[in-house]
């Protein structure tokens, strides 16, 4: 065992010694040209609030008492951690983070958001974001996963609309280079209808239609059979087709074929109609026509053997369109799964099941959301930075009002606090690789400016590590970390976290053993500015010191890597908060 005994007796020392976080911010005059009629002046109207502060305004209204209820804004440090998590996946590094909190600038959060969404970190991250939503570590099939992941990191660093980006996925089929990594969302499904119309409901239009395949949602009156398949009608067509001259795997479609449907609750017998039909159609939207063509003349290119066809009119292609164009629904699911990915909650949630029977928390905020969403034309970069200088985002996560029993009964809809959200795999290998020093080493080593890409790939064993551990079944859903057993294990002994711990040139450990001896409350701001982004409690200090106390060569060596391991190991590290 890796010293288990001096790792529990730290680990209860300084993990569960801080209360941080409980889980339960002149018009001109004209009298000198009497000559000229007299035009009364426009008035000079006030000018639309921005969007963060519309957020603040109707989150605040919705909730009686909310100045009072709710959290104070976060300190600093608090919101610095945060944000960097939110927008970079990572922690700030200890400059970084002295910079900032050093900095007297009363619009210091908003500069700090501006300099982060320039960042390639912020593409690299959001990139991310948008993969698990969209692929649910879906494991390789077909398409090179680094391959859609650059086409989405590049889209994000280009600052492509959300609107294009989606209709692009849903328009690719892999024939043309230029579009064939986004084809990956159709062809790691295998094109199977189902399976696709499950999945183009739920992300783009917050409806998980599963059980109204075989009848009308037993628990959702809203959600019928025929918006099932009404969005399998514009697939049922499509199949994966591989040329096997130019190796090459594409999704294909024919000309014909309709999507049948009946209830399985309704009794077959004379009088019955027989399975119902559907042209293509997006939930109450107008069902799309298509063309009608003479007999023999419905291919560009006709079926053979190891030929794909080429319909004169693709059903599928109809279907980017139908989703993003003047749909609001889409623009409500995207406005909300936006919302979620920065406040750790959706206005609806669970995020697929939007239904008159699960309300918005705050239904005229929703609106405003979902209003500008598509006014700023799907601007993903924008609406984010409204969110995040928002004060209901930059609230504290602790809330001195706990005791209360009216503030403990506040619900996380009402958004008077942070909410805790789990580091995702990602987030938790960079937070990681950062807090240790591992990232500053490899930094250091560049012997070029700094790369962002060539660190990432560096590190990106790292990071697989951590995405293989916590992040889930491939294909599924991805629901919050929740640490299980080997999860416990790989974190407190594997060799491969271990071996980044001790010091090495340029690390955490290496930083701290250099500081003197007799200097420990340096060390321990230095050791929780690093991993925690704070400075240590005065009792934390007193702590460390005791630990420290007569501890020399070796010794202090490995009571330094412990230390470090501890805080690693705590519930405020492995939150964001």
């Amino acid at each position: 065992m890796f010293r288990a005994n001096m790792r529990v007796y730290v680990l209860l020392l300084i993990v569960f010694s801080h209360p941080l976080i409980s889980v339960s911010v002149e018009a001109a005059d004209r009298s000198q040209f009497p000559e000229e009629p007299l035009v009364a002046n426009k008035p000079i109207l006030p000018a639309e609030p921005a969007l963060h502060e519309t957020i603040d305004r109707l989150i605040q209204n919705r909730t009686a008492d909310y100045a009072k209820l709710a959290s104070p804004l976060s300190n600093d440090a608090e919101f610095l951690r945060r944000i960097y998590l939110d927008l970079t996946g990572r922690i700030p590094t200890i400059e970084q983070t002295r910079t900032f909190l050093k900095d007297r600038r009363p619009d210091k959060r908003a500069v700090l958001v501006d300099q982060l969404l320039n960042t390639p970190e912020y593409a690299r991250f959001v990139a991310q974001r948008l993969d698990v939503m969209l692929m649910q570590r879906m494991n390789k099939k077909y398409i090179d996963p680094a391959k859609w992941e650059e086409y989405l990191r590049t889209s994000v660093a280009e600052n492509k609309s959300l609107d294009q980006l989606v209709r692009e996925i849903l328009s690719a089929d892999g024939t043309e280079q230029k579009h064939q990594a986004a084809a990956r969302f159709y062809l790691a499904r295998d094109g199977e209808v189902n399976e696709l119309t499950r999945d183009i409901s739920r992300i783009f239009l917050g409806a998980d239609l599963t059980c109204a395949q075989c009848h009308d949602h037993p628990e959702v009156a809203d959600w019928k059979q025929d918006h099932y398949y009404g969005i399998s009608a514009f697939l049922i067509r499509s199949f994966v087709f591989t040329d096997k001259q130019k190796k090459q795997t594409v999704l294909a479609e024919k000309a014909e074929g309709e999507v049948k449907f009946e209830s399985v609750f309704e009794v077959r017998d004379k009088t019955s109609k027989g399975p119902a039909t559907t042209l293509p159609a997006v939930f109450d939207n107008k069902k799309i026509p298509e063309p009608v063509f003479k007999k023999g003349e419905e291919y560009k290119v006709k079926p053979a053997k190891g030929v794909r066809p080429i319909p004169q009119y693709s059903r599928r292609a109809q279907l980017g369109d139908a989703i993003t164009t003047e749909n609001r629904r889409f623009a409500r699911t995207m406005a909300n799964r936006l919302w979620d990915m920065l406040l750790g909650r959706g206005i609806v949630h669970p995020l697929d099941a939007d239904h008159s029977d699960n309300p918005p928390s705050h239904p005229e905020l929703l609106d405003v959301l979902t209003e500008q969403l598509m006014a700023h034309n799907y601007d993903l970069k924008w609406y984010l930075r409204e969110i995040a200088l928002s004060e209901t985002y930059q609230r504290s996560s602790a809330n001195e009002l706990f005791q209360d029993q009216t503030a403990k009964e506040l619900s996380d809809a009402q958004f008077t606090h942070a909410l805790l959200k789990p580091l995702n795999p990602e987030q938790y290998a960079w937070a990681v690789m950062e807090a240790t020093g591992l990232a500053e080493v490899h930094r250091n080593s560049l012997k070029q400016k700094l790369n962002e890409a060539t660190l990432r790939k560096n590190l990106l064993g790292y990071e697989r590590q951590f995405v293989s551990l916590f992040g889930g079944v491939p294909g599924e859903p991805v629901k919050e970390f929740e640490a299980t057993a080997d999860q416990i294990l790989y974190l407190s002994n594997d060799q491969r976290i271990q071996v980044i711990l001790p010091a090495r040139p340029g690390n955490l450990a290496d930083r701290l053993l250099k500081i003197p001896v007799d200097q420990t409350a340096q060390l321990a701001e230095e050791l929780y500015l690093s991993v925690l982004t704070r400075t240590p409690l005065q009792t934390e200090t007193e702590e460390v010191t005791a630990l420290l106390a007569e501890k020399k060569g070796q010794d202090r060596a490995v009571m330094v890597t412990d230390l470090i391991w501890a805080l690693l190991m705590s519930s405020e590290f492995r939150f964001n908060h």
